[in-house]
């Protein structure tokens, strides 16, 4: 039986460059960063309120050992085309959040909007993955 997510994953395309948006511009708390003696790095991060769930940044490159060069090149693609959704990250006030994560240079792909479920708005970090800031009702 499986009892909780322990683990969430999102793919980058470069590490120092994932750092810098999730901890510096997005203000999350490094919980994990070890480079192995084979060039793997394991790098989590996380909201500073939720300690339980641990974000995997997990660099999409060739020569790794997690998956062959044909998909790399694939995942790869589809990152720096947008097309990959992989959440919602919520806020207690999106229109501050919004401001504060604009004047730290975080590109929107939306501004706040009212919707049906409370106030959304859509960013994406620097490799395409895009991401729902949501205030719920």
């Amino acid at each position: 039986m499986i009892t909780k997510l322990s683990h969430a994953t999102i793919y980058v395309l470069d590490h120092e460059l994932a750092y810098d948006f999730y901890v510096n511009k997005l203000g999350f708390d490094v919980r994990m960063d070890m480079k192995l003696d084979n060039g793997f790095r394991w790098l989590t991060v996380g909201p500073k309120n939720q300690p339980e769930v641990d974000i995997v940044l997990f660099e999409v490159k060739e020569g790794g050992t997690m998956m062959s060069n044909e998909i790399v090149a694939q995942m790869r693609a589809l990152l720096q085309t947008g097309v990959v959704g992989p959440g919602v990250f919520q806020t207690d006030d999106c229109d501050a959040s919004y401001n504060e994560f604009k004047e730290r240079g975080v590109e929107f792909v939306a501004p706040p909007q009212d919707q049906f479920y409370g106030i959304e708005a859509t960013f994406k970090d620097p490799f395409g993955n895009i991401f729902s800031l949501t205030q719920p009702k």
